[in-house]
């Protein structure tokens, strides 16, 4: 058995989602595990460097994970051999240039979504890539979700039969930080920095929907920006000029509907954060980040509609737990454990820039639609 090192300059890992998921629970999992375990015998060890523009941030978490190497210069980054992959979970608005630098520095790429702020440079740094011959992806974690998991099993198993219809709920209260902190950062509301719920959301919602049911051929979305005043991390309050929730509908292939509703301004009442529900002729299934419930058609209660009478049915128990026995690993290690494979082993990976390019595609379809209030087409990329 080999071990093969392989450094990576991960940028922008100072976040919440940087540090926490792709540094903590990816990386550094990956390195107390022992490393990433191939077929043909060989172990990957990665070697991070932190890079960000806040030294002081940057060498406290360095610290806080054992004392990692970092650098607050980029250029001298990328121009070390060193390190063969860069990863970039900066501002949406900050990635582009970040990531044609690092192609034009022969560096693979891994990347957040959104890719980019627009499908122009999405496709350009598609092409780019493919042209430098570097291999290539962008995070779309939600596959690898336990509960999104176990919808794929039940697809791959025909349970469904034809699918009809596909409906998501996603989001929770967001503190406006007036009283209490807000609980996501203060560009997240900053169109002019990237920001917007349609663009980060319908990112998820292309992969996640062509996963379980197909391509999204056509789109119309209203957004909203429900909340136009808020608090940053200092206190000080700002416009916020990005749309804050988004209601979509898609039209996907084989004729299947599906619609999600995304809002950092609803209160929770569902077993999860994020719910998905798929109809299907033979049985549904209901999915949240982990768990999952189904009902078959033979098991579906004839429903009466009486609303002058207290209903004495219980719906929720017509519905059995799925896959409760199962087990899995945080969904970002997940793909990042193939990704490696991919760089270092040839191993496939299906999720590099132009499914990065996708999402972005239709989030931008997303915000036309929304500005010109009508359904639009959703072409292939070519």
């Amino acid at each position: 058995m080999s071990v093969q090192s392989i450094g990576i300059i991960m940028n922008g890992v100072t976040g919440r989602m940087g540090a926490n998921q792709h540094l903590k629970r990816s990386i550094l999992a990956i390195i107390l595990q022992g490393g990433v375990k191939c077929a043909d015998g060989t172990t990957i060890l990665p070697r991070p460097l932190l890079v960000g523009r806040n030294a002081a941030k940057l060498e406290a978490l360095a610290g806080e994970c054992g004392n990692l190497p970092w650098t607050t210069n980029l250029d001298a980054a990328l121009a070390d051999t060193a390190y063969t992959i860069y990863f970039d979970a900066q501002t949406t608005d900050a990635r582009a240039e970040a990531v044609r630098t690092a192609i034009a520095s022969g560096k693979h790429i891994y990347c957040e979504k959104p890719s980019a702020g627009n499908l122009a440079d999405a496709l350009d740094l598609y092409r780019r890539a493919v042209k430098a011959g570097v291999k290539h992806g962008v995070v779309q974690d939600k596959l690898w979700l336990p509960g999104l998991q176990k919808l794929r099993t039940l697809r791959e198993r025909g349970f469904f039969g034809r699918i009809l219809a596909i409906r998501g709920e996603f989001g929770y209260w967001v503190f406006d930080g007036s009283v209490s902190p807000p609980q996501r950062p203060s560009w997240n509301y900053r169109k002019e920095d990237g920001g917007g719920i349609i663009l980060d959301m319908l990112c998820h919602w292309n992969y996640v929907l062509r996963d379980i049911g197909g391509g999204v051929r056509a789109v119309s979305c209203l957004g909203a920006t429900h909340i136009p005043r808020r608090w940053d991390e200092s206190g000080a309050p700002y416009d916020a000029t990005a749309d804050d929730a988004a209601y979509a509908t898609f039209q996907l292939d084989n004729g299947i509907i599906a619609h999600f509703n995304s809002s950092w301004n609803v209160r929770v009442r569902r077993d999860e954060l994020l719910t998905i529900q798929v109809d299907g002729t033979d049985g549904s299934a209901v999915a949240g980040l982990r768990g999952c419930w189904i009902q078959p058609a033979a098991q579906t209660p004839r429903a009466v509609w009486n609303p002058d009478l207290e209903n004495p049915h219980d719906y929720f128990r017509d519905w059995q737990e799925f896959g409760s026995n199962q087990s899995f690993d945080n969904a970002f290690k997940s793909q990042w454990e193939l990704f490696l494979k991919h760089v270092v082993n040839e191993e496939s990976f299906g999720w590099d820039l132009r499914a990065g390019a996708q999402g972005v595609q239709l989030a931008e379809k997303g915000l036309e639609s929304w500005r010109e209030r009508c359904w639009l087409e959703v072409p292939a990329l070519g």
